[in-house]
């Protein structure tokens, strides 16, 4: 027993030395990096990346009394002791901004407002599709007669088309704008919109889309031709909350049937509540409904926050 206790103790004794041992090798390296930062051995970063590296931190990127050149030195210093920086969860309208931020970056970096083949670096992707209202507007006479596959077409030319709309008047700003704090949010909503549209359209293409989701979007199309937008409200509200009684899908709780069974129906659940996915591309319709009645106004009383 007094052999294995002395076994432990030794075991104990050459952990804890080479614990040590460590503690010394790091603690010397971090010191010989602090001293190249005091030093000022080590190269400096722009202050934009400065600024951006401590705001990363929630640090203040500048103190009282403080240089640019001390702001970089404690900027090394809080990177040498703390080079992990736990930034949470990030959503995907921050990684939008993000890239119209490196695209304004860019821009700067280069001096030049205009790519190889003459377009503004800050400008969205647009995919062109050639179509113009008056062609959807005769195609829309036999929407919504039970041919599935015509409605999936017009719905598709439609949606694609008020894509194209939105980002025609976006590239269309002056370069000011499009660089100013608003315009960068406006183009990230534009990148946003497009990304959440993106399972929508594939749906649609590969006529995999839900029959009742697909009903939905036949009213809502034809009103908006039809510019009433009021009503193209309802029917939206109609398909992302539903009217169930049960929202989640429950149609049998019971051995018996219970009163007000026969309402609940595919038609009347909530499908922003079934995943993510639908939730987001409901929600990009939404933006695209309001882009179309900004495109094509109409009477107050058939608007939904007019001149909004």
């Amino acid at each position: 027993m007094q052999k294995l206790e002395e076994e432990y103790q030794e075991k104990q004794r050459q952990k804890n030395s080479a614990e040590e041992e460590e503690e010394e090798c790091t603690s010397s390296s971090i010191k010989s990096a602090l001293n190249r930062v005091e030093d000022g051995e080590e190269r400096f970063l722009p202050r934009k990346e400065v600024i951006r590296r401590l705001r990363d931190r929630s640090e203040p990127i500048l103190l009282f009394g403080e240089t640019e050149i001390e702001a970089f030195k404690r900027l090394r210093r809080l990177e040498i002791l703390e080079p992990e920086v736990d930034r949470g969860f990030r959503n995907d309208f921050q990684e939008a901004m993000e890239k119209v931020d490196q695209a304004y970056l860019d821009e700067i970096l280069k001096s030049q407002g205009t790519t190889d083949d003459g377009k503004s670096i800050n400008d969205v992707k647009i995919e062109e599709e050639g179509t113009t209202m008056e062609e959807i507007k005769t195609m829309a006479i036999d929407l919504g007669k039970g041919n599935d596959n015509y409605d999936i077409k017009v719905i598709l030319a439609f949606l694609k088309f008020l894509l194209q709309l939105w980002g025609r008047k976006l590239n269309s700003r002056p370069e000011l704008e499009k660089t100013s704090v608003k315009g960068k949010l406006a183009s990230a909503t534009y990148t946003q919109t497009q990304a959440y549209l993106r399972p929508l359209l594939k749906r649609l293409k590969n006529r995999t889309i839900q029959e009742d989701i697909l009903a939905h979007l036949v009213i809502i199309v034809k009103l908006l031709l039809n510019r009433d937008y009021v009503k193209a409200s309802d029917s939206y509200l109609q398909m992302a909350i539903g009217n169930s009684p049960w929202p989640i899908g429950v149609t049998m709780v019971g051995i018996h049937a219970r009163t007000g069974r026969e309402k609940i129906f595919a038609q009347n659940i909530a499908h922003v509540l079934n995943d993510e996915t639908q939730r987001k591309f409901i929600q990009a319709l939404k933006r695209l409904m309001t882009q179309c009645q900004r495109f094509y106004p109409t009477d107050p009383s058939r608007s939904v926050e007019y001149n909004a």
